[in-house]
Parts: structure tokens; C-alpha cells; sequence
């Protein structure tokens, strides 16, 4: 008898539906997602932080570009490390982790007497954000029940916009203090929060799955009695992770030994080198999802906006940093409201919405822009919808491909493979974030800045294309029945508009 017929269905479907968020599941995501804002903070603080970097330390064009992108070539490698770091120490300890590397980048950034300490600073954070990116989403999602996930798993990013906007305030406040120790505030500060976060994250309970992966199954029962509402709930959770982790289900020992492989080893030859035909399309599935996000250049809007806006008409120091404030209070006013969509209206049809809408406003920016360039007079016209467009812009990337993004690749991998495959999804994700904000000035100058935007736009109806085709909805379902969704038969289903059964593979 499996899980879904001794609890009425669903994997524990039903169990779920009729209960509420678990406030201490909730509590623990919400404090795991912290971590985020810490990360949000230094990308937002840094587009206002270069205008003073730059004139207090004479650098040119090309550094402020490597500056800006160094932090993400960094958290590439570090997301790649924080997998398997995350396998053997636990999601918990991670995260700790990752707030001391960033503690100590903030440390070394807020001091930066030249550039190359500013940059050493930049490139320790950029390990911790590796981590940081990778970690909480995979934390939330392993903590969370299947009708909750989506709210609950995209709380990162929720912070990360939270961080942003308070990296925008934050410049805004800071630009008073004089040219040496105003950016130097701005940097720095962040160490403050990533050190009550490492000792804070201590008062968590680890993800149970992680402990059943460890065979450590009276440890996991309990958590799981903590983040459930009901025993019956815990129940059909557990019996579904034992058997995805390869533990018969019946077996009611406290401690079991699994074999090194299902504990996390060679994991990277069922990801890349033999993966089964499903796991090969999830790996695809979130590649594409993470390069998506930042090809439709979000990372361009969030770290040049100053400089759009300069482009645009708007000259004052103070109405440039005023105007990136609206940014980041657009963006974490549309991922607010995401969050309570993403369990009702699905996955799906959030990035279908989102990619029509940025597809629109790129192209108006676009134009706007051009229509500016070509001007031999300020357009009042042209500058009120240059900036209407790039709030419409940051409006639909946050109501669906910046939520979607991490919800949906930390909640289709299998359990064993879930850190290691997340964290190649965010190396790709901190790779295109380095090639777009280590590139803007330049493409700017070598298509106009206006171009550039088409080209977004451009990338905005391959995503569409990506979305539509090849991303199975994955609301509702436990974790352990998604990757019943990335098969031929089931695809074939979907398209035909069959609902889709858990126990019809």
C-alpha cells in the first residue's frame, strides 16, 4: 500500500489541503531567506555606491564594469562549491556559512582603501552569495509542505528585493556623508545583519530530508512533526522521502546506513555524464529557467539605473538615486504579490504573463531610449516613458520569472541530486548576472544603449518560447512526484490538457 492510498491520495496531497501554512515551517523560511537580503542589499547599494567608487578612486569604465560583475563570477564558483558543501555539512550549517564569507567580504569592501582591496572584499562576498543563492531556496523548499511551497520557496527572493530597496535607501541616506566614507558606509554595513544572521540560524532545525538522506530518520520525524500541522501529515511526508531516498518505507529505526551514492556521491555523473532521460530534461529546465533570467537583462535595470536614467534626461545626482528608489520599490512590491500567486495561479502561466509584459516594456524602452539619443532637445515625453517603461519592466520580471526562477529549480530535482543541481543552476544564473552587468557600458556604446534593450527584448521571446514548451507545471505537487512530470508520456499528457496523476508512471 503506498503513501497516497493509506492517506487518501495525492501524496499527501489531501492531508495538506486541509490545513494552513505551519507557522514554525513559515518562521524557519523566513529566517533561512534572511540570508537574501544581505545578498539584495550589496546589488542595490552598489548601482548608487560606483558613482562615488568611481570618483573617489579615479577608475575608468572598464573597472567599474569588472567591479560590478566580479561578484558574480565568484558566486558562480561558489554555488558549485555550496552544493556539495551542502551534501556533506547539512543546509543548516550552510547557511551559517555563508554569512561569515559575506560578513568578511563586507568587512574588507567597507574598508577598500584602493581598488584592489575593494575588489578582494567583492570577490570573498561573491563566494558567500554563491551560497547564499543556492541555499535557501533548496532549505525552503525541503521544509515546506507541497500546497505551501511556492509561497514559502520564494521568500528569497522576496528578501533579495527587500535587500535591493534598502541598498537604494541606503545610498540615498549614505551620498550625504562626505566623498571618502559615503560609499564606504554603503558597503560596509551589510557586515552588521550577516553576523546576527550566523548566530540566529543556529535556532533552526535542519531539513529533514537532508537527515533521511543521512539516515538519520528519528531526527527527521521529528522536524517533520515541527513543520506539519497534523501527525498524519508527517506521516505521508516521511513515508514519501524514505522512499525517495531509497529507505523502505516500513522501516522504523532510528538511525540507518545508506549507501555512499545515495548520500550524495556521484551525483554529478547522474546529473552530466549518465543522467536518465528525465533528469536530463530537468537540468535542462533549470539551466534554461536561471539563464533566462538575467539574458532578458534585469541585472542591466537593477545596477545601471542611474545611468538609464541619465540617458533618459533626468541629470541631478539626488533625482537619479530618487528615481532608483521607485525601482526597488516597484520590484519588491511585484514580488510581495507574486508570492501569494504562485500557489494559485501556478508556475506556468506566471512566466507566461511576466514574459509578454517585459517583452512590451523592453521594446518601449527601447524606442524611448533610441527616440532620446536622436534628440537635439531634452523630450519630456520621451523621459516620462523611459521611466515608466522601466518600472513596467521590473513590475512583470518580479510578478513572474524573478519568483518562478528559484522557486521552480529547487523544487524539481530529486532528492539526492536537489543541492548539486540547483547549484549548477545558479552558476549559470551568476554567470549570465557577470556577462550583462561586466558588458552593459559596453554594448551600450557599441549598439547604443537603446539597442541594447531591443536585445533584451529579443531574448524576452525565446524565453517565452522556452516557458511555454518545455516547463511542466509543478504547482501542488510533492516534491517527491515531480519528477513524474519531466517523462514523454506525461509531457504528451499535459499537452493534450489531461490532468496528470501522481501514481500514473
Amino acid at each position: 500500500m503506498t503513501s497516497m492510498e493509506k492517506f487518501g491520495g495525492g501524496g499527501g496531497g489531501e492531508a495538506e489541503k486541509l490545513s494552513g501554512l505551519n507557522r514554525y515551517a513559515g518562521a524557519c523560511c523566513i529566517v533561512a531567506s534572511m540570508i537574501s537580503i544581505i545578498f539584495g542589499y550589496d546589488t542595490g547599494v552598489m548601482s548608487g555606491a560606483m558613482i562615488f567608487i568611481k570618483e573617489d578612486l579615479k577608475i575608468n569604465d572598464t573597472q567599474v564594469e569588472i567591479l560590478a560583475g566580479i561578484l558574480n563570477f565568484c558566486a558562480l564558483f561558489g554555488s558549485l562549491i555550496a552544493g556539495r558543501t551542502s551534501d556533506y555539512i547539512g543546509r543548516r550549517y550552510t547557511i551559517v556559512l555563508a554569512s561569515v564569507i559575506f560578513l568578511l567580504g563586507s568587512v574588507l569592501m567597507g574598508y577598500g582603501p584602493n581598488y584592489a582591496m575593494l575588489m578582494t572584499g567583492r570577490c570573498i562576498a561573491g563566494v558567500g552569495v554563491g551560497f547564499a543563492l543556492m541555499i535557501a531556496p533548496v532549505y525552503s523548499a525541503e521544509i515546506s509542505s507541497a500546497t505551501h511551497r511556492g509561497f514559502l520557496s520564494s521568500l528569497p527572493e522576496i528578501c533579495i528585493s527587500i535587500g535591493i530597496l534598502l541598498g537604494y535607501v541606503s545610498n540615498y541616506f549614505f551620498a550625504k556623508l562626505t566623498l571618502k566614507l559615503g560609499w564606504r558606509m554603503m558597503l560596509g554595513v551589510a557586515a552588521i545583519p550577516s553576523l546576527a544572521l550566523a548566530f540566529g540560524i543556529l535556532k533552526m532545525p535542519e531539513s529533514p530530508r537532508w537527515l533521511v538522506l543521512q539516515g538519520r530518520l528519528a531526527e527527521a520525524k521529528r522536524v517533520l512533526l515541527q513543520v506539519c500541522n497534523s501527525e498524519q501529515e508527517a506521516e505521508t511526508r516521511f513515508h514519501d522521502i524514505k522512499i525517495a531516498a531509497g529507505i523502505d518505507a516500513n522501516c522504523k529505526e532510528d538511525v540507518v546506513k545508506l549507501p555512499q551514492k545515495t548520500r550524495g556521491e556521484d551525483v554529478w555523473k547522474e546529473l552530466l555524464l549518465r543522467p536518465s532521460p528525465s533528469v536530463r530534461w530537468i537540468l535542462l529546465a533549470a539551466v534554461g529557467i536561471h539563464f533566462f533570467e538575467h539574458a532578458t537583462g534585469i541585472e542591466a535595470v537593477i545596477l545601471y539605473s542611474p545611468r538609464i536614467f541619465k540617458k533618459a534626461g533626468v541629470t541631478s545626482k539626488k533625482k537619479l538615486l530618487l528615481a532608483t528608489v521607485g525601482v526597488g520599490l516597484t520590484k519588491a512590491t511585484f514580488i510581495i504579490t507574486a508570492t501569494f500567486l504562485l500557489d494559485r495561479v501556478g508556475r506556468r502561466r506566471l512566466l507566461q504573463v511576466s514574459s509578454v509584459g517585459i517583452i512590451v516594456a523592453l521594446t518601449g524602452l527601447g524606442f524611448c531610449l533610441t527616440v532620446v539619443e536622436h534628440a537635439k532637445e531634452q523630450l519630456l515625453w520621451a523621459l516620462v516613458s523611459s521611466i515608466v517603461a522601466t518600472y513596467t519592466y521590473v513590475a512583470f520580471f518580479s510578478i513572474g520569472i524573478a519568483p518562478v526562477t528559484w522557486v521552480y529549480s529547487s523544487e524539481i530535482f530529486p532528492l539526492k541530486l536537489r543541492a548539486q543541481g540547483m547549484g549548477i543552476g545558479v552558476a549559470v544564473n551568476r554567470l549570465m548576472n557577470a556577462i550583462i552587468s561586466m558588458t552593459f557600458l559596453s554594448m551600450s556604446e557599441a549598439m547604443t544603449i537603446g539597442g541594447t534593450f531591443f536585445l533584451f527584448a529579443g531574448m524576452a521571446v525565446l524565453a517565452l518560447g522556452f516557458f511555454y514548451f518545455l516547463l511542466p507545471e509543478t504547482k501542488g505537487k510533492p516534491l517527491e512526484e515531480i519528477e513524474m512530470l519531466f517523462t514523454r508520456k506525461n509531457s504528451k499528457a499535459r499537452n493534450r490538457g489531461i490532468e496528470i496523476q501522481p501514481n500514473s508512471v
